[in-house]
Parts: C-alpha cells; sequence; structure tokens
C-alpha cells in the first residue's frame, strides 16, 4: 500500500489490488524533495488556517511539481478545491487520473463532490462503479489489524450513500445504507440523526436500531457504551410518551449540554407545556441564537403561544443570514401563518420544501394552511406528501383522517386514525379523534372508551396538571356521558373543562343543557345566560334560554298557595245570588260582576306591576 510522502497528514487512500493502480513516482531531486516538502508544509497550514485559497495554490504547486504521479498530493489537492466550494472541478481532478476506480478514498471523495455540486445521479453512479473497492474494504476490516481510520472511512461512505438515496426519494434503501454506516461505527452520530429527524423509522423500530448497535464491541469500556447509548436514546419519538428526561447521576455535567436541554424543551412541547418550553428555549437561544435543533422547536413554541412580533424578528433575522437555510423560509411562513396571511405563508413554506424537500414541518405547515381556509383537498395532498417523507411518524396520517372527519367521510377517516394508532399506540391526540368518529358514528360507549384511555394517557405524563390544550377532551367526555345518561358524571366533566378554559360559551351552553334535562331550570338558566354573555349570536344557547324560560313560567305558580288542580265548583242556579247583609238587600247579576271591560283589566295590570317594581327595589 502506497504511503503519502513525509510532510503531508494524509492517511493511506486504500488502494484496490487492481492493475490500474498507477506506477510510484520518480523520485525527485534532492533540492527538488526539499522545495516539494516545505510546499506540502505550508499546503497543511494553511488548510489548517481555514485559508482556502493559499491551501489550494501551494497544493497546485505540489500537483504540477509531481507531475500528477502522487494519488496523496492530487487528493490533497481535490480537498482544497473541496473546501473552496469548486467540486466539479474537483470531481475531476479525480476522474481525470481515474482514482475513484483505484482508490477508496478518491471514491468517496468524488461522489461526495458530485452530491454537493446538485447531481446525485452522478454521485449514486460514482459509488455503484466503486463497490469492488468497498467489498475489498470490507474484507480488509475482517483480517487482523486493519487501518485504524478503514472503520470510519467506510461509514462515511455509507452515510453519503443513504443521503443520495434520500435526496433521490429511495428511502427504504436510504434507510438500509444509514443502519450500515451505524453498524460500521456506533459514533457515526450522523447516520443517527439521519434516520431520527427525517422520521424514517417507526419508535419501534428506532428502538429496536438502537438495541442492534454494538456498542459493547466498538465503545470498549462500559462507561462509554453506556454513555453513548444514553446520547443516542434521548433521541428517539417522543410523540407517543414524551416523559420526562431522566439524566443518569454519573452524567450530571450533560444537564448543561445544549443538545440535553433542546430533548428536554421537545419534551416539554409534545406535553403542551408551551410555557416550559419556551423558557428553554429562550434560555438557548440567548446562549446560541443559531442552534438548528432548537431553531424548530422554538419556532413551533412561538405559534402555541402567539407571540407574532418575536417570531417575525427571529424569521427575518434567520433569512438575513442563511437565505440557503430550509428552516429560515420555515420561520417566515409560519409567521405569516400566524397572522393568518395564508396565501404569503404558502409562498414561503413552499420555497422552504424547495431548498429541502425532505423537511417535513414544511410540508406539514403548508398543509395546514389549506386547512384553515377548508382546502381540504389541497390539505390532504401536502399531508400525503408529508406522509411519503415522513413514514415513521404518525401525525401526517392523524391530520389526514382528521381532514376526512371534516368532509363527513368518517370511514376513511377512521382508517387514517387506526394506521397512526398502530405507529403511535399511546398517543392521546390519536386516542381522541378516534372518540371523535366514534361519537360521530353514534357509538357512544366505543367513543367513551377512547376519550378515557387519552385522558389517561395524558394523566399519566402530566399528573394532576393538565393544559388548556385538552379542554376538547373533557368537553367531549361531558357529551358521551350525557348521551349514555351520565347526568352527573357530564357535569363533572363539563366543569373540569371550565376550570381549562374559564372564558367558553361552548362550555357554559354544554352545562346548561345537562341541567335542563336534569330539570334543574334555575341552573340551565344561569347557564345559557353565562354563554350569551360571552358570545352573543350564540343560537343554540338562545333558543334553550327561550325553552327553559317558557318552561319555567308555565310550571311555576304565580303566588304561593296555589292548589296544583282547579277546584271544581257546583254550578249556580237561577242566574242571580243574594248578598247577605246588605242593609238594601240589592240583587247583583253574576254575569255583570265577574265581566271585566278593557280599562278595568289594564288598571289591574298596571297595579301589578308596580307592586312587582315596589319589591324588586
Amino acid at each position: 500500500m502506497a504511503t503519502p510522502p513525509p510532510g503531508s497528514t494524509e492517511g493511506p487512500l486504500h488502494r484496490s489490488t487492481s492493475p490500474a493502480t498507477p506506477h510510484a513516482p520518480p523520485s525527485p531531486a534532492p533540492a527538488e524533495g526539499r522545495l516539494l516538502k516545505k510546499m506540502r508544509v505550508l499546503r497543511e497550514q494553511y488548510a489548517h488556517q481555514f485559508q482556502a485559497g493559499s491551501a489550494l495554490f501551494w497544493a497546485s504547486q505540489v500537483l504540477a511539481g509531481t507531475e500528477g504521479q502522487n494519488p496523496a498530493d492530487v487528493m490533497a489537492f481535490s480537498q482544497c478545491l473541496y473546501q473552496d466550494g469548486q467540486f466539479q472541478r474537483a470531481a475531476f481532478a479525480l476522474t481525470s487520473r481515474g482514482l475513484e476506480r483505484t482508490h477508496l478514498r478518491a471514491c468517496y471523495l468524488t461522489a461526495k463532490c458530485y452530491f454537493r455540486a446538485q447531481d446525485a445521479e452522478e454521485a449514486k453512479l460514482c459509488l455503484d462503479q466503486g463497490h469492488q473497492l468497498i467489498l475489498n474494504a470490507r474484507h480488509q476490516l475482517n483480517q487482523a489489524n486493519p487501518p485504524p481510520e478503514l472503520r470510519q472511512s467506510l461509514s462515511s461512505i455509507y452515510l453519503l450513500k443513504g443521503q443520495i438515496l434520500a435526496s433521490l426519494d429511495n428511502r427504504i434503501l436510504a434507510a438500509e445504507a444509514f443502519k450500515e454506516a451505524l453498524s460500521l461505527d456506533v459514533h457515526c452520530s450522523e447516520a443517527f440523526q439521519a434516520v431520527i429527524q427525517h422520521q424514517i423509522f417507526t419508535a419501534d423500530e428506532e428502538r429496536e436500531l438502537l438495541k442492534s448497535m454494538p456498542f459493547s464491541e466498538q465503545c470498549g469500556q462500559p462507561d462509554d457504551e453506556e454513555f453513548v447509548s444514553f446520547l443516542y436514546r434521548i433521541q428517539l419519538k417522543k410523540y407517543d410518551q414524551p416523559a420526562d428526561l431522566v439524566i443518569p447521576d454519573k452524567f450530571k455535567s450533560l444537564r448543561t449540554n445544549t443538545e440535553i436541554q433542546v430533548h428536554q424543551a421537545e419534551r416539554h412541547f409534545y406535553n403542551c407545556d408551551y410555557n416550559q418550553c419556551f423558557k428553554i428555549t429562550s434560555s438557548l437561544m440567548s446562549l446560541d441564537p443559531y442552534n438548528g435543533n432548537c431553531l424548530p422547536i422554538h419556532v413551533s413554541c412561538l405559534i402555541e403561544l402567539e407571540k407574532s412580533n418575536d417570531l417575525f424578528h427571529l424569521a427575518h433575522k434567520l433569512v438575513d443570514l442563511f437565505p440557503e437555510w430550509a428552516g429560515a423560509w420555515f420561520a417566515v411562513g409560519t409567521y405569516y401563518y400566524l397572522v393568518g396571511k395564508h396565501e404569503f405563508a404558502r409562498r414561503y413554506l413552499s420555497k422552504a420544501t424547495h431548498l429541502d424537500r425532505v423537511y417535513g414541518p414544511a410540508w406539514l405547515a403548508y398543509g395546514h394552511s389549506f386547512a384553515l381556509e377548508s382546502e381540504h383537498d389541497q390539505a390532504m395532498a401536502a399531508y400525503f406528501k408529508a406522509c411519503q417523507l415522513m413514514k415513521g411518524c404518525h401525525l401526517p396520517l392523524l391530520y389526514i383522517g382528521v381532514e376526512y372527519g371534516l368532509t363527513n367521510n368518517a370511514k376513511l377517516a377512521e382508517r387514517f386514525f387506526t394506521q397512526a394508532l398502530d405507529i403511535a399506540p399511546q398517543d392521546p391526540f390519536v386516542l381522541h379523534e378516534l372518540g371523535v368518529t366514534a361519537f360521530q358514528n353514534n357509538s357512544f360507549p366505543e367513543a367513551e372508551k377512547y376519550f378515557l384511555q387519552a385522558l389517561a394517557q395524558m394523566k399519566q405524563v402530566n399528573g394532576s396538571i393538565m393544559s388548556s390544550k385538552w379542554e376538547p377532551l373533557l368537553n367531549n367526555l361531558g357529551h358521551c356521558a350525557r348521551k349514555l345518561g351520565k347526568f352527573d358524571d357530564a357535569l363533572n366533566f363539563h366543569q373540569l373543562a371550565l376550570v381549562l378554559q374559564p372564558m367558553s360559551a361552548s362550555t357554559f351552553s354544554a352545562i346548561g343543557f345537562v341541567h335542563s334535562l336534569k330539570g334543574d331550570l334555575l341552573e340551565a338558566e344561569e347557564a345559557f345566560h353565562k354563554a350569551l354573555g360571552i358570545r352573543r349570536d350564540d343560537s343554540f344557547s338562545t333558543s334553550m334560554l327561550n325553552n327553559v324560560i317558557e318552561q319555567m313560567i308555565s310550571d311555576e305558580p304565580t303566588f304561593s298557595g296555589v292548589p296544583e288542580e282547579i277546584p271544581k265548583f257546583d254550578p249556580v242556579s237561577g242566574g242571580s245570588a243574594t248578598l247577605i247583609g246588605d242593609r238594601n238587600s240589592q240583587s247583583v247579576d253574576l254575569s255583570t260582576t265577574n265581566a271585566t271591560t278593557p280599562g278595568n283589566n289594564t288598571s289591574s295590570f298596571d297595579v301589578d306591576m308596580a307592586d312587582a317594581s315596589a319589591n324588586s327595589d
């Protein structure tokens, strides 16, 4: 195996045994050799100082001095071109000399250059042509005393292969490539994050992947194995069971770690504890304002808390600094989504998806912007695209089911909710939507079962503290209990919902309706009045209040002591009666006495009104 010349920091190129290997370059003269050594040192020094132009200049001088016959110098020259952003030129420097077919690292660098130049097909072709090199390297890795960097080189190749396949929408093969990269090198965190962040696997598949990784073989010490395993485990899915993050005592120093705090904030977000999430993300943003892992959570938290001004300043600052980053345009789109300008929101969210085709949050927000305008077909198209990209995430399936439910297609809605439940069986949001579908199908016992499961799962995570997000769940439990004739349970659930949302007109209406069914007309009247005080145009509360008042008028007596039944008197004979005790013994016609004129009637009504007003005063 050829070794790099003195003064070069390049490791072995893992040359294959192919007869196409170029012959070793002739030995230079002593003075020329000294100059080459000096220029190689300069090349490495300037590369270390991030002066790509100076490093490239001296690398080109070395390449000219060796007439391009030294593979290590060609690799160093191509690396300088890569760092300078000249990807096509770097790839040409390698392919023109055929190094991508004879050296493993040259094959890797060539494919990476093509990939960075947005030519994924050519990058995949380069790796396919180097398949024999990869097989030879894997065979060499299984032998005794392999080169120390060979394992990482192979892992890097599979990582690049997964990235290329993912960009070509071949996510199944991309997932296999990422898994292969992790099996070769468990410390390749980029491959693990690609699997997690792109939602390739379900929660169960992610846990199985973590169990299959050879930590004990590659980490050495048990503490190292536990440390790496813990750092990976906290990145697993948190949608279905966002429990609190527990840090072992031996890793107490990690409590101030930025990545640990990001995952803690994410758990608070999925628990609907947005204030605590915002507190953590704000602290992180003050220390690391451009943290790519924290920014999406911080933006989502700003949306939930409706902090439009903060989101406006953050979004435009990100666009000015990172105009080619999809997350920056995602922040801009979500700002317009928050302020209700959905056309502008879709414009910028679409730009985010063009910059990063696998950016799932942008696709979901894009669908939400259509859903708020009741554009169900366009919303479902965006959700289906997100479902295609995020096969391991249940959220696109959940939103598709919601849209089908809104279009009165209960069967398809239930089908997608069931698929979402298979991916996240403990997610209370999915259980709640299944309960809503069962309620709409008049399956009230089944709906109550799903609602109670969602409530139990939510309490298991949050304890006695409930977020206002769960007010619809409690109200729906009250509606189910009312349908099943459990009026007391219905009132209890509605009262709990009122604690979470004290100014909810619909909750007061539901309480009034239950009281009216129980016959508690005074309580029902009070509840309907409160509902109308919050929302004056509530037609249901208005009609129910009128019905309750009419029923109270017909049921309650005008004064106390009125008998339940009107007594029946015998008919009077003769058509007249004599008033005993009258001095003149006058005869009075009863028909005349009982008759009332309009004037007398009005006078009596006025007196009654005056008495009522006096009593009220």
